[in-house]
């Protein structure tokens, strides 16, 4: 394994920022550390990194103890969500800062900011400064900065954060391919669910300073260990006393389905090509969400007030709900 935490705690106070924390982060592997705000995911980055010092337990990286390591010992590239630019250098310059402070030849430093900016498409802005570049160039560049003396680790905390959607979208899929090309064990912090799903090779749900549960996407997200990981993975709605996504939600307007739940369409709303469905099927309970494709909604034809049946499709994932 490329990090080894066992047994990290940290408090803040009375605050009990992580309580007990031991993982395995795997080398060569993209992986997410997710959860909520104020989880401990940030935490257990900067204690990785060196930036914070852990109350009890030990961090292995490559293979060296490092729990007590200053963080310019531990060969650890840092990527800040608001980039930390020397405003006054050029791109290039910036990118070159780490490998100038080495003491590196200045044809080896040439040499591999031209190849950095290259990798992250940035060659034709060496010369500009950071105010001239957009958001998701400034974070390119700040990437390229902490890829430049060659860690053996890469740790983001929540690099896209200060983007926006469609940015941050663009981002990572370019992280991604970018991860593919240069194969650095890398960890970044993320509470947006979709990001850690879409680019993780593996994902670490951290909640109120403690693991629950570690494994790849579809592992999570199909096999949640927890109330918890099934409901912050993606929507969840109750159905007939367990907990199920709104898109395991089979429709029927024919009364005949077994064990079907019985219902009345009391509101419904179009987003893009799905529709989203909240079905009453007690007065006393909350109504239940479903989603369904805007085909399927035209050819039901349903409305509100329509009287449907409801059933957990046969490979839905679901929960047992705590009453």
């Amino acid at each position: 394994m490329s990090i080894h935490v066992d047994g990290v705690s940290k408090r803040f106070g009375d605050f009990v920022a992580l309580d007990d924390v031991s993982v395995d982060l795997p080398t060569g592997q993209l992986t997410a550390l997710l959860g909520p705000s104020g989880g401990g995911k940030s935490t257990l980055l900067r204690i990785i990194a060196g930036l914070e010092t852990a109350d009890t337990g030990t961090v292995t990286i490559e293979g060296r103890e490092a729990t007590h390591l200053p963080p310019q010992k531990r060969n650890v590239g840092f990527v800040f969500q608001h980039y930390a630019a020397f405003k006054h250098m050029s791109v290039a310059k910036n990118v070159a800062f780490g490998l100038e402070i080495r003491h590196r030849p200045k044809t080896e430093v040439k040499k591999r900011v031209a190849e950095l900016l290259e990798l992250v498409h940035l060659d034709q802005f060496a010369h500009r400064l950071p105010s001239q570049l957009s958001g998701g160039q400034r974070q390119r560049m700040a990437l390229a900065r902490a890829l430049a003396v060659e860690p053996s680790v890469l740790l983001l905390d929540e690099p896209f954060g200060a983007l926006d959607a469609k940015v941050r979208k663009e981002l990572r899929e370019w992280l991604r391919r970018l991860h593919d090309e240069v194969h650095v064990t890398s960890v970044f912090v993320t509470h947006d669910q979709e990001e850690a799903l879409e680019v993780a090779d593996e994902i670490v749900v951290i909640n109120e300073g403690r693991v629950e549960q570690v494994g790849t996407p579809d592992q999570l997200y199909d096999a949640p260990a927890t109330d918890f990981v099934m409901g912050f993975l993606g929507p969840v709605t109750r159905l007939g006393g367990a907990q199920v996504r709104p898109h395991d939600i089979e429709v029927s307007t024919d009364p005949g389905q077994p064990g079907a739940v019985p219902g009345r369409v009391v509101r419904l709303l179009r987003v893009g090509f799905e529709v989203r469905l909240w079905v009453e099927t007690a007065p006393s309970e909350e109504p239940v969400s479903v989603t369904v494709t805007r085909a399927h909604q035209r050819q039901l034809a349903l409305g509100e007030g329509s009287a449907v049946w409801l059933s957990p499709t046969s490979d839905a994932t679901r929960v047992d709900a705590v009453v």
